[in-house]
């Protein structure tokens, strides 16, 4: 006899899994490509309204991933633990650096319902009139759209890689109905799709989109097997203050024990910290001995 699965398992077990003619690499013409990458996003689109997959948690993942290639896009040579420790380990006063600014960027991106007014929060560089007109520069379906908006952005100012992707993402998002940025494009495009224009530009975001959906799918599904073990194990942690400390670990891609201001002490966190891992519900991502990040 076997048991019944939990709730949150049995609805990630019928999530949809992408075909494998969609990622085949063989969409050789641009009606090709969106025509895979229209099968990709809508497998992603379901995903993305399952409860069962922890969205706020998928979306902070997605963004390490966007910022780790922003800051390529720079020349820098910091990688995803860098932008962590610069942005996790950050004391009141001190600056994140130049890297670390990006990834806080893509940080805010996501946590707030994508407006113009949260996207100008962003990036308060930039006016909010242009970046309004900037989002209404494409027409045609979403990822054409947002191909336009690359356009838009880098034809007035070519350096702004980050910014363009950013406002790309949020134009996809926008015209799929999603009510939050997902990153997508921005860590599916190459420095080279950058440069391109009109089809060649739509055939690059085209592929990118396909790529992309099917890493944050299979994100999807990892990262909902995880919070539901993770929501399993929840109430057998007496620690006073574990509830917010379990949402705390579920909805960011890192924490650091001094983050889990609900468990009263930083020795109680470390603790708690300890003991996620000990039931195989969290790991430590630093592999150092001090100042350690922790993650599901």
């Amino acid at each position: 006899m076997t048991s019944a699965l939990p709730d949150s398992l049995q609805d990630l077990e019928t999530l949809p899994r992408m075909p494998a003619w969609v990622g085949s690499g063989r969409a050789e013409t641009l009606c090709d490509a969106a025509f895979c990458s229209g099968a990709a996003l809508a497998h992603l689109h379901i995903v993305l309204h399952r409860e069962a997959v922890p969205q706020n948690l998928l979306r902070a993942r997605l963004a390490l991933q966007a910022a780790e290639v922003c800051v390529g896009f720079s020349g820098r040579p910091e990688r995803a633990g860098d932008l962590r420790d610069a942005v996790h380990l950050l004391r009141p006063g001190d600056l994140p650096g130049p890297a670390g600014e990006i990834y806080l960027t893509w940080r805010r991106a996501i946590e707030r319902r994508v407006s113009i007014k949260v996207l100008h929060r962003v990036l308060p560089q930039r006016d909010a009139n242009q970046i309004a007109v900037w989002m209404d520069a494409g027409q045609g379906g979403p990822v054409a759209r947002s191909a336009s908006v690359l356009a838009a952005v880098l034809m007035q100012d070519p350096r702004a890689e980050t910014d363009a992707v950013l406002l790309a993402d949020a134009a996809l998002s926008q015209a799929l109905g999603w009510s939050h940025v997902v990153p997508l494009l921005s860590f599916g495009l190459k420095r080279a799709d950058l440069r391109k224009r009109e089809a060649d530009l739509q055939h690059a975001c085209h592929r990118a989109a396909t790529a992309s959906a099917a890493v944050a799918l299979q994100m999807a599904a990892d990262l909902g097997r995880k919070a539901a073990r993770l929501n399993a194990i929840a109430p057998k942690l007496r620690a006073k203050g574990a509830g917010a400390a379990v949402e705390m670990f579920l909805t960011r891609d890192a924490v650091a024990p001094a983050a889990l201001t609900s468990l009263n002490s930083d020795r109680a966190a470390r603790r708690f910290c300890d003991r996620m891992v000990a039931l195989g519900v969290a790991r430590e991502l630093t592999g150092r001995d001090s100042f350690r990040l922790y993650g599901v």
